[in-house]
C-alpha cells in the first residue's frame, strides 16, 4: 500500500523520516513552522503542505514528530490543527512523551473521527538518516498494520507492542538502558585514559568486543575525539526531556532505578558544564574531570 504518507514536524527526526521514505519511493507530504526545514524537504521532492490539518488532508497516512506536548496539542488541535481535515486517518506519534500528553492527544484526535497511535521510536538523529531506527508501534491493531511498510520504509525493525501506551513505555526503558549506556562508555574512556590507553585503542578495541554496547559503538568516535559539537546525535536538551519523562514514569509506578539516577546526574553535570546543545556523548567530558584526565592538545 504505497500511498501518501503525510509528516507533521521536519526537523532531525522528522526530516530524516521524509527524505528516507521518499528514497524507498513514497510519495510524501509535509509541513513544518520552521519555513527553512521545510523548503528544503520541497527542493528534495516532498510536497509542501500550508498547516497541519493541510498534510491531513491530503495524505493516506500521517507522522507527527514533534519536540514537545505543546507541539504536539497545537499540530493537533490547534489552528490548522489535525482535527479541523476530520478524516477517518491513521495518524502515528513518534514524539516520546508522557502518556498522559499522548492519551491528551488521542482523546482529541478522537472526537474528529481520527485514530491516534504510540509509534516512538528508538534510535539517534544519525541513525534516522540512515534508515537505522526500531520503531515501537502500539494502539489498535488493525490500524498500526497499515502502517507497517511506512514504518520499514523510515526504520530497520518494527515491534507491535499491543495496547496504546505501549510503544511509550518500551521507548522509556530503551532510553534508560541508553542513559545508562552512554555514562558507561565515557567511563570506560576515562578509566581507559587513566590508566595510560589512548582513546583510539580503547575505542578500536572494544567496539566488537563483549564490553560493548550500541552506544559505545555509536557515541565512542566522538569520544575518542574529544569533540561533542559536530555531528550531533542527541542533545543534551532532548535528553534532559527523555531523563525527566522516565523518572516520572518510575515514581508513578514505585520502581527503583539505582543506576539510572546516576547517569541522570552525569547527564546533568554536562549540562551545568556547558554542554546543553552539544552530544550526549559529551559524558565523556564529565568523567574525564571526575577521574582527572587531561587530554593532550
Amino acid at each position: 500500500m504505497n500511498t501518501k504518507v503525510g509528516i507533521v514536524g521536519l526537523g532531525i527526526m522528522g526530516g530524516a523520516f521524509a527524505r528516507n521514505l521518499m528514497a524507498k519511493g513514497f510519495s510524501v507530504v509535509g509541513y513544518d513552522v520552521d519555513a527553512a526545514k521545510l523548503d528544503a524537504l520541497r527542493q528534495a521532492g516532498m510536497e509542501a503542505a500550508s498547516s497541519p490539518a493541510d498534510v491531513a488532508r491530503r495524505a493516506d497516512r500521517l507522522i507527527t514528530s514533534l519536540p514537545s506536548p505543546k507541539a504536539l496539542m497545537a499540530a493537533v488541535a490547534g489552528p490548522g490543527g489535525i482535527v479541523e481535515a476530520k478524516r477517518d486517518i491513521v495518524v502515528a506519534d513518534t514524539c516520546t512523551l508522557a502518556l498522559a500528553d499522548k492519551e491528551a492527544a488521542r482523546a482529541a484526535l478522537e472526537q474528529a473521527g481520527t485514530t491516534l497511535l504510540d509509534c516512538p521510536v528508538s534510535g539517534t538523529g544519525a541513525q534516522a538518516a540512515k534508515g537505522d531506527l526500531v520503531i515501537f508501534a502500539s494502539g489498535p491493531e488493525a490500524r498500526a498494520k497499515s502502517m507497517h511498510d511506512v514504518f520499514e520504509g523510515m526504520g530497520r525493525k518494527v515491534h507491535y507492542l499491543g495496547a496504546f501506551g505501549n510503544g511509550s513505555k518500551m521507548k522509556y526503558i530503551a532510553n534508560l538502558l541508553v542513559a545508562i549506556h552512554n555514562v558507561s562508555a565515557g567511563e570506560a574512556f576515562a578509566f581507559g585514559q587513566k590508566s595510560g590507553i589512548a582513546p583510539e585503542t580503547i575505542f578500536d578495541v572494544l567496539a566488537d568486543s563483549a564490553g560493548s554496547s550500541r552506544m559505545f559503538q555509536v557515541r565512542g568516535p566522538q569520544m575518542v575525539e574529544g569533540r561533542y559539537d559536530r555531528t550531533v546525535t542527541a542533545t543534551h536538551r532532548m535528553m534532559s526531556k527523555d531523563i525527566s519523562i522516565i523518572s516520572q514514569h518510575a515514581q508513578s509506578i514505585d520502581c527503583a532505578t539505582p543506576l539510572f539516577s546516576l547517569a541522570a546526574n552525569i547527564h546533568a553535570a554536562a549540562i551545568g558544564m556547558g554542554y546543553e546543545m552539544q552530544d550526549t556523548a559529551s559524558v565523556c567530558a564529565v568523567l574525564e574531570a571526575m577521574a582527572g584526565v587531561k587530554r593532550k592538545a
